[in-house]
């Protein structure tokens, strides 16, 4: 989502992106027949004072059906990208084979199929390596695939290093479209003319992303507010390929399982879903209000739903400085450690309490409100449209997890991400743990130096998941992203900072809140009916449990006729290892138990 930080970008090998000729000819004109190859809409002529109060789309040539007719050659489009990434990504493997593997009659197979599919590959792709040859094709496809890439490059439990890496330089913006088409969206949604709604809106955009754009406006009532757009066409295109890619999404799954494909594109299909309906936006800001309302350092952005709905968003102007600026490094220290304090708190309670936290959070997101000495300093976050929840299971795992992590207890750290994962086919969750808690004990080696980063721990540990076929939900990837802007917004401001000592002390407020008298008793009173179920059912349980005992014990099995022998063995074993405990003078939680095994084998083999 677009905010006042957001600018143009360029890609890592320092063009631009844009449809070349070739193989990537036509695919921007592809994208929908609502929006021109330049990623902007057709402008509509406006006429003062004239409103269209019905749901008719601002665009003259708007056609609800444009998505669905195009959607043939959408997927010959997209096919023939897939296509050409498994083709260039072979060329490329071949060209990163050693010299001594490329000389001679060595791998003849793989260096003459490179040969037979360089010339159908894009001229200016075929060159390149693979994650820059998957970074273009996605920006090449258009916003929806744009954001793909964005997901993407969070999964660092999945994907290799150099593809993360590489798609964090996805461009996400495209030209804004003329305001003249943001007025016509913004009365038809609202049904009145912009006049009656605002003061005044400012012509230029604050930001313009792939799918949206905001404008700062005034209310008539004197507020200073942002108005967040949708483009038009945007959602259709959006839909239309997130069905394509589901498609594609099974057959990548068999080509290649490893990095399970179809698992990202569901968690994207699942986010885009929602942050192409600002109605989501709307009810996340209020969500977090209500959250951190005892804490007026954090702030949210109110909303203005009088003046929303699904493709617009009004909301409160936060105005203040952005993490990193120059404004930002001329704070006083007191309010540099404000700042610090404010969002350990802010990012550990969204996590650790809340189990609802901001999904998108960097330094653009992020706004410091200075007040008339440090203590009335203030912490802001925007642009919530993408948010990330845990499970109460998972929020409770994560937080003792999180708590072992900062009081250096390795093996409990292990325990509870082991916990939280899931084991895939041929997976080693043994081998997992035990190199979590190496790489765990080298972490804390390097803490007692002040060099660490509990983001990079949990990453690094994830990472590993792939290697153990342990996988891990999107939540917990986007949480390392929260921790990771934590401490990079944190060492901005003090270069000094020791991010497991202020973690440590929050953490720590949140685990007493856990096990609080009152807070297990309210958890207790909520589960208070199926407790009841279970009291009242509970004789009905013990006697059916006795009927199966008695049977048990006074049937004979003709099936088996060695049972008896077995047991018998099996028992007469348990009482001589009893025997023997207590002669050597063992332990009696030892013997005891022995004891009672052998007696109660020797009870069911006669």
């Amino acid at each position: 989502m677009p905010d006042a930080s957001s600018t143009s970008s360029r890609s890592r090998d320092g063009s631009a992106t844009r449809a070349t000729k070739g193989e990537g000819e036509g695919e921007a004109e592809a994208v929908s027949g609502s929006i021109r190859g330049d990623g902007t809409a057709e402008a509509t002529p406006h006429l003062e004072g004239e409103v269209d109060t019905g749901r008719a789309s601002p665009l003259a040539d708007f056609d609800p059906l444009a998505p669905y007719r195009g959607a043939v050659r959408r997927f010959f489009v997209v096919y023939r990208h897939v296509v050409g990434l498994l083709m260039g990504g072979h060329i490329a493997y071949v060209r990163s084979l050693p010299e001594v593997k490329k000389t001679g009659m060595r791998s003849p197979g793989k260096r003459l199929l490179a040969w037979i599919l360089t010339p159908f590959v894009q001229s200016d792709l075929r060159d390149q390596p693979f994650p820059v040859q998957l970074r273009r094709r996605l920006e090449l496809l258009g916003p929806t695939f744009t954001k793909l890439g964005q997901i993407m490059a969070i999964r660092e439990d999945l994907l290799p290093d150099p593809i993360t890496r590489e798609l964090e330089s996805l461009m996400d913006h495209l030209p804004p479209i003329p305001f003249d088409q943001v007025r016509a969206i913004i009365e038809r949604d609202l049904e009145r003319p912009v006049g009656a709604l605002f003061q005044s809106i400012d012509d230029e955009p604050l930001g313009s992303a792939s799918i949206a754009q905001a404008h700062r406006a005034v209310t008539r009532g004197g507020e200073e507010v942002v108005v967040k757009v949708i483009k038009p066409g945007i959602r259709d295109v959006i839909t239309s390929d997130l069905k394509l890619l589901e498609f594609f999404g099974i057959f990548l799954q068999w080509l290649l399982p490893r990095y399970q494909p179809k698992q990202i594109i569901e968690e994207f299909g699942a986010y885009t879903r929602r942050e192409v309906d600002y109605t989501y936006e709307a009810d996340n800001a209020e969500v977090f209000a209500a959250n951190f309302q005892d804490r007026p350092g954090i702030v949210f952005p109110d909303i203005y739903r009088e003046l929303s709905s699904d493709d617009v968003l009004t909301m409160e102007f936060l105005d203040g400085i952005r993490p990193g600026s120059p404004a930002s490094l001329r704070l006083s220290e007191a309010e540099r450690q404000r700042v610090i304090d404010l969002g350990a708190e802010s990012i550990i309670r969204m996590l650790y309490k809340d189990g609802f936290f901001h999904a998108d959070l960097h330094a653009g997101n992020i706004r410091i409100m200075p007040g008339e000495s440090p203590k009335d300093l203030k912490l802001g976050f925007i642009d919530l449209g993408m948010v990330g929840r845990f499970s109460p299971r998972l929020k409770r795992r994560m937080l003792y997890y999180y708590y072992a992590l900062v009081r250096e207890d390795v093996e409990n750290a292990a325990r509870y991400l082991l916990d939280m994962a899931n084991v895939g086919e041929g997976g080693d969750p043994q081998g997992f743990q035990r190199a979590v808690s190496d790489m765990a004990r080298h972490f804390l080696m390097r803490s007692r130096k002040g060099d660490v980063s509990i983001a990079q721990v949990i990453l690094q540990s994830l990472s590993l998941g792939g290697r153990y076929r342990v996988f891990f939900p999107v939540e917990m990837t986007l949480m390392v992203k929260a921790l990771v802007t934590f401490e990079g917004v944190g060492r901005t401001l003090d270069p000094d900072l020791d991010v497991v000592n202020v973690s440590r002390r929050h953490v720590r407020q949140i685990f007493r809140d856990r096990f609080d008298p009152r807070s297990l008793g309210r958890e207790l009173l909520s589960s208070a009916p199926e407790i009841v179920d279970v009291a009242l059912q509970l004789p009905q349980l013990l006697s059916q449990g006795g009927t199966y005992l008695e049977k048990q014990m006074n049937t004979r099995s003709a099936d088996d006729p060695f049972g008896r022998l077995r047991s018998g063995v099996i028992a007469g074993s348990c009482i001589i290892g009893g025997v023997i405990t207590v002669v050597q003078a063992g332990p009696l939680w030892l013997s005891i138990p022995l004891f009672l095994i052998g007696g109660g084998l020797a009870l069911f083999a006669n």
